[in-house]
């Protein structure tokens, strides 16, 4: 029996919500429901979610994921009735990303990955929620030298004691731990194996390298490319992926889907195109890889486009104009901060 919805409009939990793609998934929840945003702003910024502050419909909570909260007992969501209505959906994307930073948040990345998400699905749990596992891509492991492209029943293989097994095969653990729970406890769970996304918001000075060539481009600095000229990776547009979430969390597939784009971009290419959009005269510099950023297979998305009707529509050059327009938008508040960049040449 479904739980009334009160408010006439479903309790909806992100944590993550205030990073690069939940806030977007935020955004887009918040035109039709109630959104409760969990986030402690290790990879996200309030600025990402602050004109949502003001929606009557949004409530963010700064806590770490890794402890229990009651939300039944805090009083910014008395609103939501949550003691009676309980919460619907809950999407899990809290864990650490930096590339960066990866080494100084490795204990933060581990315990997302199991304190974490143990919390988060007993929350489900008492909610009777439908629960939605942002995965990765890295649960595969690296790319292959015979095909590059991964499907759903491929089973991977990770270095589990290797520098990034905390993320790697953190997020297989964490893909046990929402089937665990719907074998045991039939929790209606989705996991979205997602692959590299890009678009407004994401973190500058971080080694996601499309931002910063973005500003590098800006600024006519050289475009710093973590790797070498054969460096390739699949792209998908931000607005493409959340399309992706809402579609997988309002199906009946209980079992792990690729969300990406198939084609294969080299970032040689990409940060041209950056280049040429902009009309800069930045030249491109090769630096050492970044263990957090390196090269990794492409989705095989057959299932989500037989099952979700979902496949990317935003093109590569769209993508990176609205990406453009994003960080065009904050280069005066990032001005003091452009000599980053010769530091790493």
């Amino acid at each position: 029996m479904k739980t009334k919805l009160i408010s006439g409009k479903k309790n909806i939990l992100v944590t993550g919500g205030a990073g690069f793609i939940g806030s977007h998934l935020c955004e887009e929840l918040v035109k039709s429901h109630n959104v409760i945003c969990i986030d402690n702003f290790i990879g996200g910024n309030i600025e990402n979610i602050d004109y949502l502050l003001q929606l009557p419909n949004f409530r963010f909570i700064k806590h770490d994921i890794n402890q229990p909260i009651d939300l039944d007992s805090l009083p910014e969501l008395k609103k939501f009735k949550i003691n009676v209505q309980g919460i619907q959906e809950i999407y899990h994307l809290a864990c650490p990303t930096s590339a960066k930073n990866f080494d100084s948040l490795r204990i933060d990345t581990l315990m997302a990955n199991s304190c974490g998400i143990i919390n988060v699905l007993n929350l489900a749990l008492k909610y009777k929620s439908k629960f939605f596992l942002a995965s990765s891509s890295v649960v595969y492991g690296p790319r292959r030298k015979k095909s590059i492209y991964f499907k759903e029943d491929d089973l991977g293989k990770v270095n589990f004691i290797g520098p990034r097994s905390c993320y790697d095969e953190g997020k297989r653990f964490a893909e046990t731990c929402t089937i665990t729970y719907q074998e045991v406890h039939n929790l209606d769970v989705k996991i979205a194996r997602v692959f590299r996304t890009y678009g407004p918001r994401m973190p500058l000075f971080d080694g996601q390298m499309i931002p910063d060539f973005v500003l590098q481009a800006l600024n006519n600095k050289s475009l710093i490319i973590y790797g070498d000229k054969t460096f390739s990776t699949s792209l998908c547009y931000v607005k493409d992926m959340i399309d992706g979430f809402i579609k997988l969390m309002d199906s009946e597939i209980n079992s792990p889907i690729n969300l990406g784009s198939e084609e294969e971009h080299k970032m040689f290419e990409v940060a041209e195109k950056i280049i040429s959009l902009i009309g800069a005269e930045s030249d491109i510099v090769f630096n050492d890889p970044i263990i957090f950023m390196t090269p990794l297979g492409l989705p095989s998305i057959a299932e989500a486009k037989n099952k979700l009707n979902w496949f990317p529509l935003v093109s590569l050059e769209e993508g990176l104009r609205k990406t453009i327009e994003d960080v065009k938008a904050k280069q005066s508040l990032l001005q003091p901060f452009i000599d980053q960049y010769d530091e790493e040449l």
